[in-house]
């Protein structure tokens, strides 16, 4: 489950956000009602999705309020991200159409890696939170995933997969998400902010991601 995953695929690409996506929480308000800071956070994230801020400006404000938490509480802020009903049939679908499906996220590797694993994720790419002494610094460890990232990782499993880009539906809810939604062939707006909903393709206003089998053509089951 990585972006080491080559050869050519038959069917098409699905590329989903995480936060409110994938999962139906924000995972750094979870972490962030850990660390005492989730009033704070949660303002600054609903602006962000709003395209009210910078991404990777605002995710550096709220991962500094995470400083000092230790890393102990990964597991059970894990234990609190629930799955998008519809999950688990969207990836049954793509996969038997042949095709592959990935996760990009402005949120952490430590808190989805072992639920895109657990839900059989050809690809996952997302933040890191640096860590010292058992502890967050408060700091994002690496270059951070902003908008642009998410477009390109789009385009480079495209690429490995040997997936034209007119084979690829982007899917996501705020507006972190609009450039990859417009490098796909189909952006899906997902229960989203209103800029989303304006600027892509198609909107799913129900809390079911099994709503996209449709709109690649293939049976929800």
């Amino acid at each position: 489950m990585s972006a080491a995953v080559v050869g050519r695929a038959r069917g098409p690409l699905v590329v989903l956000d995480a936060d409110s996506t994938l999962i139906r929480e924000e995972a750094i308000e979870l972490l962030a009602d850990e660390a005492g800071s989730l009033e704070h956070v949660a303002a600054v994230t609903e602006r962000a999705m709003r395209g009210e801020l910078d991404f990777a400006a605002s995710l550096r404000e709220r991962v500094a309020t995470l400083a000092g938490v230790e890393v102990q509480v990964l597991p059970r802020v894990r234990e609190r991200m629930t799955p998008t009903p519809g999950i688990e049939a969207l990836v049954a679908g793509v996969h038997a159409a042949g095709g592959r499906i990935g996760v990009v996220s402005g949120g952490f590797h430590e808190l989805l890696d072992p639920l895109a694993e657990r839900l059989g994720l050809d690809f996952c790419r997302a933040n890191r939170l640096a860590v010292a002494d058992g502890r967050l610094t408060g700091a994002v460890d690496g270059p951070i995933i902003d908008a642009d990232a998410k477009a390109t990782a789009l385009t480079e499993w495209a690429d490995a997969s040997g997936i034209p880009i007119s084979r690829t539906v982007a899917v996501g809810d705020g507006a972190n998400d609009l450039r990859m939604l417009g490098r796909a062939a189909l952006g899906v707006a997902f229960c989203a902010k209103p800029i989303v909903r304006a600027e892509a393709d198609v909107s799913i206003d129900r809390p079911d991601l099994s709503a996209v089998l449709p709109l690649l053509g293939l049976p929800r089951g």
